[in-house]
């Protein structure tokens, strides 16, 4: 533990071990001690919109189909048969009442209850030999939502999650709550890059200093309104809560002509005027900051930016949600999505999403910039020199700790946390200090789930607990042993 030790305080004085983006080791930690304890995104209600509607996703190794059931309940459960474990659903999306496992035929409503058994009398002896009452899909640890946002915690004793998110709603809200019916998603899309996981989180929480060398050519071409990619040193970085991001420094002119300029309509702004508190207005308004990216630990991030779609010098605005889920220490599965206010006209919806795909869909331009950096920082993060290395993520710090630039105060800043004008380095050092509070944990005991029998032994024995295992999504979700 003495290494382990070091290397964790090596990351909280912003001196990070080059390997830890490359290292067998430090990935199964992170699978033990940080994603089995936070809470990660896994669907969007507007995903399920109707009675019926299931996507299944992947937290890791683990299989979960994210369903809306029979009464319009929605439902997070492992994605795994009772009876040999088998996949029960193996399509990716989809509309069903009832899941049935191909291998041999037990069947599960969309709620995850057991319905039925395949020669259930001849083979159990019935009710007596397996009781199905009270049988279901093993649900999620712990289910929560905001702003029509899944998340899940395989910890059934997570925190909330409006306490693990902390102020951080303050700016989820931009990107997820324009108007109040909210947003609805596409996609998402999906592909896999050769690249730490913890890179894309640390460049979409707070790396503004990367964008006048690796995307120049992007702002050369005249894709956006602002002639230098330096402009990004006019804005600022702000940590609050679990997460924290960029903006840009918008022209001078009021609430409405600054979100005009980034090209809402008008109608949008109006609802955005009624749906915003006060002070989220006032960061635009008078402040004049635009949210930008943005990233909530561990792995979810969000992009807010404003490109020409066609000739002239109309912008489009677009947001994107993003998930860097880890394959492995050096590979990455980014599942992107699309998002948009559920009521923008049906023109700004179709060029807003043009505009993502043309920025950060699969084959964007800045998709493509960004990720041969990453692929060639993991793999140099592999030899044995790295281990040898500690990079420098200590800008907008002096050697003695103090800052270069004192902190915004509420004058100049009106939403929560702490926020700095011009380059820094520090959400990518809030982002790592919290993955190495989570690592340094120690992995508490996991309790066992039988099914229709003791488990003896080292696991213990099953208790008699049967019961509604999947409750709906606003309540909490328990973690029994049924029989």
């Amino acid at each position: 533990m003495g290494d382990q030790s070091a290397m964790f305080e090596a990351v909280r004085e912003g001196m990070i071990p080059a390997h830890i983006y490359n290292d067998q080791d430090v990935f199964a930690l992170e699978k033990e001690r940080l994603f089995s304890r936070s809470w990660l995104f896994v669907a969007h209600e507007s995903e399920i919109p109707n009675v019926g509607d299931y996507v299944v996703r992947h937290v890791l190794d683990d299989s979960f189909i994210v369903s809306r059931d029979n009464t319009g309940e929605v439902r997070v459960m492992f994605n795994m048969c009772l009876h040999r474990g088998m996949q029960v659903c193996r399509a990716e999306m989809g509309n069903a009442s009832h899941f049935r496992c191909p291998y041999h035929g037990w069947s599960y409503r969309n709620d995850g209850r057991i319905v039925g058994l395949p020669f259930h009398q001849e083979a159990y002896g019935g009710e007596e030999g397996f009781a199905k009452k009270g049988q279901r899909l093993l649900p999620a640890p712990s289910v929560d939502s905001y702003n029509g946002m899944i998340f899940v915690s395989l910890d059934p004793a997570a925190p909330s999650l409006e306490e693990f998110l902390g102020d951080f709603t303050f700016y989820l809200d931009y990107y997820t709550k324009q108007s109040p019916d909210g947003v609805e998603v596409r996609g998402p899309q999906r592909w896999r890059v050769k690249a730490n996981w913890k890179i894309g989180a640390e460049n979409f929480a707070g790396d503004m200093y990367h964008t006048p060398q690796t995307h120049t050519s992007v702002v050369e071409i005249g894709l956006f309104r602002e002639p230098k990619a330096e402009k990004r040193k006019d804005g600022n970085t702000y940590w609050a809560g679990n997460g924290g991001g960029t903006t840009y420094k918008l022209p001078e002119g009021t609430l409405e002509e600054r979100l005009r300029y980034v090209g809402y309509p008008d109608e949008m702004i109006e609802r955005m005027k009624q749906t915003w508190s006060h002070e989220q207005l006032a960061v635009v308004g008078d402040n004049g900051f635009m949210i930008s990216a943005a990233s909530i630990f561990p792995n979810l991030s969000f992009v807010h930016n404003w490109p020409k779609v066609e000739d002239g010098e109309d912008v489009l605005p677009f947001i994107s949600l993003r998930q860097w889920q880890p394959i492995s220490e050096n590979e990455t599965e980014v599942l992107s999505w699309f998002i948009v206010d559920k009521n923008a006209p049906e023109e700004f919806k179709a060029q807003s999403y043009k505009a993502y795909l043309m920025c950060f869909g699969s084959t964007g331009m800045f998709e493509q910039d960004d990720v041969e950096n990453w692929v060639s920082l993991t793999n140099t993060a592999a030899g044995s020199m790295a281990r040898r290395l500690h990079l420098n993520s200590r800008m907008g710090m002096k050697m003695d700790g103090s800052e270069v630039v004192p902190a915004l105060g509420p004058d100049q800043f009106a939403g929560p946390g702490t926020a700095y004008v011009g380059y820094g380095e520090y959400n990518q050092r809030h982002l790592l200090s919290r993955w190495a509070d989570y690592l340094e944990r120690e992995p508490e005991q996991i309790d066992s789930v039988s099914i229709g029998g003791a488990i003896r032994g080292q696991l213990g024995t099953s208790c008699d607990t049967p019961g509604d295992l999947a409750p709906a999504i606003q309540g909490e979700t328990r973690e029994e042993t049924v029989r």
